[in-house]
Order: structure tokens, then C-alpha cells, then sequence
């Protein structure tokens, strides 16, 4: 499911049973999905409680949720605001948020390929905004190629991994099904 209807065309012509829809409106039953993946997107929503609602929702009991979030808010950058971020998260709240819907940590990692450099930041944030079609050529058949080939493993940790100096975390987080641990 996404919100992009080109993002759902291409999926479908690859195959995949893609759907357009919101993440604060799942179509689905309740407690129909065993694992349940949210890659950039709460902090795209106004309402992110209503997102992580809606996906503690649909989840199992037991159920595996992968999520990536943008952390510190106190690192926002141009970028965030070009892409539509909403907010970063600080992550003890993150955690008791998390849990306030149902979802335990169970394994986190660093995430994402934001440079360190704020000037190539800049830099980038510019040709996106004043030579579109060119800087999406240079990051599609360049940059993107190359950051996926370079780019580290991810490396899971259990728990919470120290979020110090990290821009984004992966999460794997456990669908509890608090009737039974009560």
C-alpha cells in the first residue's frame, strides 16, 4: 500500500499486489498481518498516533513491525522540510510511544544514507529545488547505485541501539498482546 498512485502503478507492473491508500485508513481486517513494514512514513503524517494505531491495528499478536523514523528533531535539516517530514523523533519518546500502541523494541539499527556533510546536503537540496529532472538523473543512476553499493550493513542490535550522532534507526519491533501478559 502507498499513497503515490506512479509509485502503485509501477509496483503492479512488477507483479505486486499494490493498493493506494492511507496509512491512517488501512483497508484490512483487524489482526490479519504476521509482519507489517512502514519504511518513511510516520513522520510524513500529521497524526502519527493515528498511523501507529492503525498499524497495531491490522497487526497480529506476536506480529513482527519493521519502521524507520528520522531521529532528534534538534537535527533538522532543509532536507526534512523538501521531503515532507512532519517531525524526528526523540527516541525515549519514540519507545514509550511505540508502546503506547502495543509495540516492544526488539532489535534496532542505523539507518538510512544522509551524508555527514551539511555543504553536499546543500548542495544536493539546491539541484533538487533549481535543476530537478538533472539531479534525479545524477541520483537515480549515480549517487543512489553507488550509496546502495557502498553503504554498510545494517547491523541489529538488540534493544535500542545509542542513538547519539544518528539520524535514522531501523526498528523491529513485537506486536504484544498485552490480554495475555496482564
Amino acid at each position: 500500500m502507498d499513497i503515490s498512485a506512479p509509485a502503485v502503478a509501477k509496483l503492479q507492473a512488477h507483479g505486486a499486489n499494490a493498493m493506494q491508500g492511507l496509512v491512517s485508513a488501512l483497508p484490512f481486517e483487524d489482526g490479519i498481518f504476521g509482519l507489517v513494514c512502514a519504511f518513511d512514513i510516520i513522520e510524513h503524517v500529521d497524526d502519527d498516533d493515528g498511523a501507529l494505531s492503525e498499524l497495531s491495528r491490522v497487526a497480529a499478536p506476536g506480529a513482527t513491525l519493521l519502521l524507520s523514523v528520522p531521529l532528534h528533531p534538534s537535527q533538522w535539516t532543509a532536507f526534512d522540510d523538501f521531503v515532507g517530514h512532519c517531525r524526528r523523533y526523540e527516541p525515549e519518546s519514540l519507545v514509550a510511544k511505540l508502546a503506547k500502541f502495543d509495540f516492544e523494541i526488539e532489535q534496532s539499527a542505523i539507518y538510512g544514507m544522509q551524508p555527514k556533510s551539511s555543504r553536499l546536503l546543500d548542495l544536493g537540496m539546491w539541484f533538487l529545488t533549481h535543476r530537478r529532472k538533472r539531479a534525479l538523473w545524477w541520483y537515480n543512476n549515480v549517487f543512489m547505485p553507488m550509496g546502495v553499493r557502498f553503504q554498510k550493513k545494517l547491523d541489529l542490535v538488540t534493544g535500542m541501539i545509542d542513538t547519539k550522532g544518528v539520524d535514522e534507526v531501523l526498528l523491529v519491533c513485537r506486536k504484544i498482546n498485552k490480554r495475555n501478559t496482564a
